[in-house]
């Protein structure tokens, strides 16, 4: 993990430092190609340069974030903005369901928008994978 991402995990509250523990393992091992950095302020992973998934604290609890969740077709992730975005919120690890954020990790590796190139493109999104 990179030590960024290790430090803004340890500055957490217990209950959220749970969750990210949680989360952050399972995005190593089921993504361990992506490149994990802390970018605005939050952890986020990426494949080739692209966005794919992070984390960051919310009033509710901790909130794990596809770029490209939309077209998971999942019922277990609500849509986030006017992009491709959705995400999954947790308020202690225990409410963690490790089979489908397993699968979704699968699905952000095969399932891609190109966020690197948004402000390039003027906001249009092409699809990558």
């Amino acid at each position: 993990m990179h030590p960024d991402i290790a430090a803004c995990n340890s500055a957490l509250e217990p209950a959220g430092r749970e969750v990210v523990e949680v989360l952050a393992r399972a995005i190593e091992v089921n993504l361990p190609e992506a490149e994990g950095k802390v970018w605005h302020g939050h952890p986020v992973w990426f494949i080739e340069g692209n966005p794919v998934v992070g984390y960051n604290e919310a009033k509710d609890g901790m909130r794990l974030l596809f770029w490209s969740g939309q077209g998971f077709d999942e019922a277990g992730l609500s849509p986030v903005g006017k992009f491709k975005a959705a995400e999954a919120r947790y308020a202690s690890a225990g409410d963690v369901n490790l089979e489908d954020v397993t699968r979704w990790l699968a699905k952000a590796r095969d399932i891609q928008w190109d966020y690197k190139n948004i402000a390039r493109r003027k906001g249009v999104l092409e699809r990558l994978k």
